[in-house]
């Protein structure tokens, strides 16, 4: 199985880097400069939340093509709205916010994880964040990908079978020769209709410590994990 599989396709929000962590953080150093008293915790839970419901309006054609750090900085004006801060920023100061989705914070074994898994696979990011945002966080979060496959190159949001499929045409490979890691089920799913390998990495503090999620192994997917370390020990690549 594993001689068969050429490239490694990484999810990235969630299963390769602590998004929630790593926002609540900074909104808690640049609240408590600020002298406001919110959760945020909510704050980066609803930011989360409209994630999906944005991609959709694009997927569906009520929005035309609209990258993620856009979509991004329309959910951020809402919920400042929401929780009642936003006359606490100034412009330049929202624009640094919605730009902390670059400087996202890897998991512990990521990193390290990625480069024995380069040794022996291609490794690329396969994901619905915009070219830009996925170079910085790879720069700032010392991400060693051998190339970055963005929504923003098919003009399609994962689900859709065009990030699958185009992600392995742009690599001159078949999609059973590619393999998905993911730490959400669906996005593995989708990528097994459309002929892909599948990897599922457990992530059980992505959405916060006691939050119900589904960790267990499913025998659908090409292989199951713990980590990265995990998975290359499971895809025969040496320390």
């Amino acid at each position: 199985m594993q001689s068969d599989i050429k490239a490694l396709v990484f999810d990235v929000f969630g299963t390769c880097v602590d998004f929630r962590g790593s926002i609540i953080k900074e909104c808690r150093a640049l609240g408590k400069a600020k002298g406001l008293r919110v959760n945020w915790a909510k704050f980066t839970d609803a930011w989360r939340a409209g994630y999906k419901p944005a991609m959709d309006r694009v997927r569906s054609g009520e929005l035309p093509w609209t990258k993620i750090d856009v979509l991004h900085r329309m959910i951020l004006d809402d919920i400042l709205q929401k929780f009642r801060i936003a006359d606490a920023f100034t412009e330049a100061e929202k624009v640094h916010l919605n730009l902390v989705w670059h400087r996202l914070k890897p998991w512990p074994d990521t990193v390290k994880g990625l480069k024995r898994l380069k040794k022996r696979y291609i490794i690329a990011t396969l994901s619905n964040g915009n070219t830009a945002l996925l170079v910085n966080m790879a720069k700032f979060g010392g991400l060693p990908w051998d190339c970055i496959f963005s929504s923003e190159n098919f003009h399609h949001f994962k689900p859709d079978p065009e990030t699958y499929l185009g992600a392995a045409a742009l690599l001159d490979l078949k999609p059973d020769e590619v393999m998905l890691v993911a730490a959400h089920k669906h996005d593995l799913r989708s990528a097994a209709l459309c002929g892909l390998k599948t990897a599922f990495v457990r992530r059980p503090h992505e959405h916060g410590r006691n939050k119900g999620t589904d960790l267990a192994d499913d025998p659908a997917f090409t292989v199951n994990a713990g980590d990265f370390v995990d998975l290359a020990a499971k895809l025969d690549c040496q320390k």
